[in-house]
C-alpha cells in the first residue's frame, strides 16, 4: 500500500516515519475507512459499541505497537501517536477504545507490573483475548485521585480484599479484566490491581445518556469484598506515582487523538464546503469560509507539531510530566476550538450527524475533560514553571 500524507499534515510532519511506519500506519487508515466510517454514525445514534469489529480491529496490530512484548517490529512514539491520530480522525470513540485498552489497561501491566505479569496479560490483551478496562476515577474523586481515593485494599495472608466505587470507566461493561487502583489500609498508598470482573462482589453498570463518545461503554463499577490473590497485584505499583507514570504517556496520546478529531471535523468542513452553493458558487470560495478552514488548519498544525515533539522526548527519555500535560491541555483546548468553526462553516448542516461535523464536535468535550482537565494540567506546568504547587 503506498503512502500519502494527508492533506491537513500542512507542514508533512508524516514523513518523519520509516518505510515500515508508514506502511503500518496506512494500513489503519485503511481499516478505518472501510471497516468504520462507514458504520459508526449508526452505532453512535444508538450508543453501542461495535464489539463485531474488535478482532478485525486488533488484527491492525493496534494495540501492539508500545511493547517490546508484542511488538511486530521497532517503532518510535510519533509514529505510535500518529496511529492514534488516524484512528480518531475517523472515530473518536474507537480511539477511545484502543487508549483504555492499550493505554490505560496494557500500559498500567507494561509500567508496573512483574516480567510475569507482562508476559502473561500483554499478548492476551494485544491479541483482544482478554479485554481491558481502568479503574481509577470514582464517583467522589477525580482530580484529586492522588488523595481522595477511597477504594480500599486490605490484605489478608495471600489475598486482598477491595472495597469502593469507580465511575466513568471504559470498556468496562464488556472487559474481562479492569485494573483497579485502590488505597491499602496498611500504609494509605495507591496500589493497583488486575481484577477480574467475573469475581464475586463485582459488578459493572453502564452510564446512559451521554452526549460524547456514545458508543464508548463507559460503566460506574462497584466493589464488595472482592477478593484478589497477591499475584494479581501489580508488583511494581506502590504509590500513586506509579500510577501517574501510565497517565503521562496516556495524556500524551489523548493530545494525539484530540488532533486527529481536530482533523475529522476540519476535513468534513473542507468537503461540506466544496459542495455546498450559496449566492451561485461554492461557499469554499467565499472569504469567510477560507477564514474558518484556515484557522482550523492552523491549529491543527500546531497541536501536531507539539504532540511531535512531546512524543519524540518521550523516545530520547527527557519527556517529564509537565511535557505531556502541556500538549494535552494545549491541544484539546484548541480540538475545542477546531471543532467549532468546522460546524460553524457548515452552517446548520452541522448539527446533522449524516454530515459528521457534529459527532466530531460532541466527542470533543469528552477529550477535553477525560485523562486531566485542563485546569490540572495547567497547575501540573504551572507547578514546573513556578516550582511550587498550587493543587488546593
Amino acid at each position: 500500500m503506498s503512502f500519502e500524507p494527508l492533506a491537513s499534515d500542512f507542514y508533512g510532519f508524516e514523513t518523519l516515519l520509516t518505510e515500515q511506519e508508514k506502511d503500518a500506519l496506512m494500513r489503519v487508515r485503511a481499516y478505518m475507512e472501510t471497516s468504520v466510517r462507514p458504520v459508526i454514525n449508526d452505532f453512535w445514534e444508538r450508543a453501542e459499541f461495535p464489539h463485531e469489529l474488535i478482532a478485525s480491529f486488533l488484527e491492525t496490530d493496534v494495540a501492539r505497537y508500545a511493547f517490546d512484548e508484542v511488538a511486530p517490529f521497532d517503532n518510535s512514539a510519533v509514529f505510535r501517536g500518529l496511529v492514534a491520530m488516524e484512528m480518531a480522525r475517523v472515530d473518536a470513540s474507537m480511539a477511545t477504545f484502543i487508549g483504555v485498552q492499550e493505554g490505560l489497561a496494557m500500559g498500567s501491566i507494561s509500567v508496573c507490573g512483574s516480567q510475569e505479569q507482562r508476559g502473561e496479560w500483554l499478548p492476551k490483551m494485544a491479541s483482544g483475548e482478554v479485554i481491558g478496562a481502568f479503574g481509577l476515577t470514582e464517583p467522589l474523586s477525580g482530580s484529586d485521585s492522588a488523595r481522595g481515593l477511597r477504594t480500599t485494599a486490605t490484605r489478608d495472608g495471600d489475598s486482598w480484599t477491595l472495597n469502593g466505587a469507580k465511575r466513568w470507566i471504559g470498556n468496562a461493561t464488556f472487559s474481562d479484566v479492569t485494573i483497579i487502583w485502590a488505597k491499602d489500609t496498611a500504609d494509605g498508598q495507591v496500589k493497583g490491581f488486575i481484577v477480574r470482573t467475573d469475581s464475586p462482589g463485582y459488578s459493572a453498570t453502564k452510564i446512559e445518556r451521554k452526549i460524547a463518545l456514545r458508543p464508548v461503554q463507559n460503566a460506574d463499577i462497584t466493589l464488595e469484598n472482592v477478593v484478589v490473590p497477591e499475584s494479581m497485584r501489580l508488583a511494581n505499583a506502590n504509590s500513586f506515582r506509579d500510577t501517574a507514570k501510565v497517565l503521562r504517556l496516556t495524556r500524551a496520546a489523548v493530545a494525539w487523538s484530540s488532533v486527529g478529531v481536530s482533523i475529522g471535523a476540519y476535513e468534513a468542513a473542507v468537503n461540506y464546503a466544496k459542495e455546498r452553493e450559496q449566492f451561485g458558487k461554492p461557499i469554499a470560495e467565499h472569504q469567510l469560509i477560507q477564514d474558518l478552514l484556515a484557522k482550523c488548519l492552523g491549529n491543527i498544525t500546531a497541536s501536531m507539531a507539539m504532540c511531535v515533539r512531546v512524543s519524540q522526548m518521550l523516545d530520547e527519555g527527557t519527556q517529564r510530566d509537565e511535557h505531556s500535560a502541556l500538549a494535552k491541555g494545549f491541544c484539546t483546548s484548541k480540538m475545542r476550538e477546531t471543532v467549532g468553526w468546522a460546524r460553524e462553516a457548515m452552517g446548520g448542516n452541522g448539527i446533522v450527524l449524516d454530515y459528521e461535523a457534529a459527532r466530531f464536535f460532541a466527542d470533543a468535550e469528552a477529550l477535553y475533560s477525560y485523562e486531566g482537565t485542563r485546569e490540572m494540567n495547567s497547575l501540573i506546568v504551572g507547578r514546573a514553571i513556578t516550582g511550587k504547587a498550587a493543587f488546593v
